[in-house]
Formats: C-alpha cells, sequence, structure tokens
C-alpha cells in the first residue's frame, strides 16, 4: 500500500475494552500536529468499528484537547453511552502517553426510507477538469487534498467569506464517511478571508453532520466534492464557520459546523 493512503492512515488495532491503536501518519499532518481531519475521521472510525452494526453516522462532535503529534501512537477508548435500536449515541477519548488530545461524540442511526424536504440547491459549478489544480493548506495534509478553487480564495482582505472549490483527498479511495469527516476540514480558515494572508489558526471543535444515502455515496466513487464554506462572525481569536459537501450528481453529502482559533 502507498505510503501515505488513508486507508493505511486510519489503520486500527483493537485492545480488550473498546481500546484501539493508531498511529498519527505524518503524511496526514496538518499546519500544525494533527488537529483536524485526521482526528476526526480516526475517531469516528473507531467507533464505527466498535459498534459493528449497520447503523451509519449520523453526527460526529469532535474537541480538540491538545496537539497530537505526527508520528505518535494513540490510544483511542470508546463507550457506548445509549441509545435505543434506532438510535446509538457514542464516545470516544483519544490519548498520547496518557493525555487526553481529543473527544468525540457520535451518534450512530439505522437510516430507513421516509418522505423528506431540501430547502437549500447546490450552487452553479464549472466542469472540475475546466479548473487549475491548487492546495488548500500547507504541510503534507494539504499536499493530499487537491482543490480547484471557483469563488473566493484567499487571501483577498475581502469582505465576505464565502468560498467554493472542487475537493478531492488524492489516494484514490472510495469516498465514505470517513472521507466525509477528513474533508470537513479540508478548506481555508476563513480568518484568511478578511487579512492581509494566512495567519495561525486552529480548530477548536469540529461538528459533522452526514447526510449521504448509500447509494448517493456509491454515485460519489472517488471523484471531486463540491465544498461550500462560509463564516458567521470572527471576533475576539474565535471564528463560526460552516461548510457543505455536495456531489457532482447535486446531493448533499454533509454538512459542517467548527469553531477555530486565529492570532
Amino acid at each position: 500500500m502507498a505510503q501515505g493512503d488513508l486507508d493505511h492512515a486510519l489503520k486500527l488495532s483493537r485492545s480488550d475494552g473498546g481500546v484501539w491503536g493508531a498511529f498519527a501518519d505524518p503524511n496526514y499532518e496538518a499546519m500544525n500536529g494533527m488537529f483536524g481531519g485526521w482526528t476526526a475521521a480516526v475517531a469516528l472510525r473507531a467507533v464505527c468499528d466498535e459498534a459493528g452494526s449497520e447503523a451509519a453516522p449520523s453526527a460526529l462532535t469532535v474537541n480538540f484537547v491538545g496537539k497530537v503529534e505526527p508520528g505518535s501512537d494513540v490510544l483511542i477508548q470508546t463507550r457506548r453511552v445509549g441509545g435505543g435500536r434506532s438510535v446509538s449515541h457514542w464516545q470516544s477519548e483519544l490519548t498520547v502517553s496518557d493525555v487526553t488530545v481529543a473527544t468525540a461524540s457520535i451518534v450512530l442511526s439505522e437510516r430507513r426510507d421516509s418522505d423528506g424536504h431540501m430547502e437549500i440547491s447546490m450552487p452553479d459549478a464549472p466542469d472540475p477538469a475546466t479548473l487549475e489544480e491548487t492546495y488548500p493548506a500547507p504541510g503534507p495534509w494539504g499536499e493530499r487534498a487537491l482543490m480547484r478553487s471557483i469563488l473566493g480564495s484567499p487571501p483577498h482582505n475581502q469582505e465576505s467569506t464565502y468560498s467554493t472549490a472542487w475537493v478531492r483527498e488524492t489516494s484514490g479511495r472510495t469516498v465514505d464517511h470517513l472521507q466525509l469527516a477528513l474533508l470537513a476540514d479540508g478548506r481555508a480558515p476563513r480568518s484568511f478571508f478578511w487579512s492581509d494572508g494566512p495567519r495561525p489558526s486552529s480548530t477548536i471543535t469540529l461538528a459533522v453532520y452526514f447526510h449521504a444515502t448509500d447509494e448517493e455515496l456509491a454515485q460519489v466513487g472517488d471523484d471531486e466534492l463540491l465544498s461550500e464554506a462560509f463564516g458567521t462572525r470572527g471576533a475576539q481569536s474565535i471564528s463560526e464557520e460552516h461548510l457543505r459537501l455536495w456531489s457532482r450528481q447535486g446531493a448533499l453529502l454533509a454538512t459542517s459546523v467548527q469553531m477555530a482559533w486565529y492570532r
């Protein structure tokens, strides 16, 4: 398997009592340690593997307590908090050398056919093949997240933080819930947009809400996803930021909200 492949980066080893071991793959380091997508995805994988059911992730919230150094061994303790046959609630705690570095809450649910509604639509977007290839962030993780910017690319010192871009994790892995969790953090911090250039920023908490059906994920394969991101407010070194991930077919696959620290 090629170095840096996502399945390799998210590989887990199981111990007794709901404890899993992971390796913080340096190929997925963010700008400063393993804050962001890798930590979210590996926390989700541990719970899904522990649950061992056909229930699909509906919600994931990760709190980033401390820095996960690339190359470190991470222990993940999972615990079923409660729930019933249709919905179950889980927690996972990530530690390095007995120090908590992240906590996560995950909701799994049995998806059944039902009526529904849709109040937003996918933004207009040109074919990704017609756009220049860029990368969303410096460092190893940025090099593995291909981006084709459409609208709103920092730094522009602009009033709006709204942006759209095609994004793709480059390992060639078929998109699933783990990939959606990873890509939910694959965009520039909104503080870059109202600044003269990049500035120190890190994720404090990241929530991902999963909407994709199995059929919609199967249609995606390993294709690009449309990332639509915008901020609500940045003040006193804290910024609230929203993201939507769309398939090329126009399906809303996931939404995300995060609070980010900036300096």
